[in-house]
């Protein structure tokens, strides 16, 4: 009987084979590719507001804090996109016939909500909750970036669920202490700019249970001021009292004053130990936090509800 196929056709078979294998790997990595590239993630992309609204220009350049305007973010899953009462507060008084701001003016008389677009828009079956977060140390800049410098907001990272567990799996590398929360300039710890904190031995909300400062308390003037008549603990007029932030660290600018916390406040007699790594920082503030371990943090059911 005659053969069908000729003895090439072994090796145009094996060469299909490969060629089949190397197009399915291919295949799976542009497609993991596009899933993690700006088209899916957004990350990076500034979605046309109704109105161009600066953060560069009214927390660094003005000084506002986050929460005058996103009201909710330390005690609700979110953050809270401000009403038009909030703009109308300084915007009654100062560009009051700005064309851009006519959609502001619009919403206040008439009553109709202005059709901002969420930037951080998680999926809905993903819990995210801006509470726990903000009172267990993580920082804005953490997720959102410098938001101080952004003229127009964006999306500073990918928000997929590896980005998460990453944070999830080792969280002391994020931690910082909550009175340096909204502080967009924080950098942590180092060398040259320990950060000294200590036990307060208060119990209750997790911001009371930890002092901590970036002036070494044994040497730190401000401490005569304790008991100088119009001042406060931090040294600052009475009418300014709050947490410094620091300024923008190239341009000096962008100065503000905090309200959120008093746990940047020295205490007296209190052991103050330096730490001049993020690490040591965040493995100190893991404890005195009551941050789940790794394991339970990576679990399924924190985000997935």
């Amino acid at each position: 009987m005659a053969q069908v196929f000729d003895r090439n056709s072994n090796a145009l078979a094996r060469a299909s084979l490969v060629l089949t294998g190397l197009i399915v790997i291919a295949l799976g990595v542009a497609l993991n590719s596009l899933q993690r590239s700006p088209w899916v993630t957004r990350q990076g992309q500034r979605p046309d507001q109704p109105i161009p609204f600066s953060h560069k220009h009214h927390v660094e350049g003005l000084g506002l804090q986050c929460q005058y305007c996103h009201t909710s973010v330390e005690k609700s899953s979110y953050a809270g996109i401000p009403p038009t009462k909030t703009c109308i507060n300084c915007h009654s008084q100062i560009w009051t016939n700005a064309d851009m701001l006519q959609p502001v003016r619009t919403s206040w008389a008439t009553g109709a909500s202005i059709n901002w677009i969420r930037v951080h828009d998680l999926p809905d079956y993903v819990y995210f909750n801006h509470e726990i977060h903000v009172n267990k140390g993580i920082g804005c800049a953490s997720c959102h970036g410098r938001v101080d410098e952004m003229p127009l907001m964006y999306q500073e990272n990918t928000l997929q669920m590896e980005w998460c567990l990453n944070c999830h799996r080792n969280p002391a590398s994020n931690l910082r202490p909550t009175s340096e929360i909204y502080n967009m300039a924080w950098a942590g710890p180092s060398s040259e700019k320990p950060v000294w904190c200590a036990t307060t031995g208060k119990t209750g909300p997790t911001a009371q249970a930890v002092s901590c400062v970036t002036k070494d308390p044994t040497k730190n003037t401000e401490m005569a001021m304790l008991q100088t008549p119009g001042y406060d603990r931090q040294g600052l007029p009475a009418a300014q009292s709050g947490t410094r932030l620091e300024a923008h660290p190239n341009t000096g600018e962008g100065q503000t004053v905090s309200d959120v916390s008093p746990t940047s406040e020295m205490i007296p007699g209190a052991s103050y130990k330096a730490y001049y790594s993020q690490a040591e920082l965040g493995r100190f503030l893991t404890t005195q936090y009551h941050i789940r371990t790794a394991n339970e943090l990576s679990s399924c059911e924190v985000c997935h509800r």
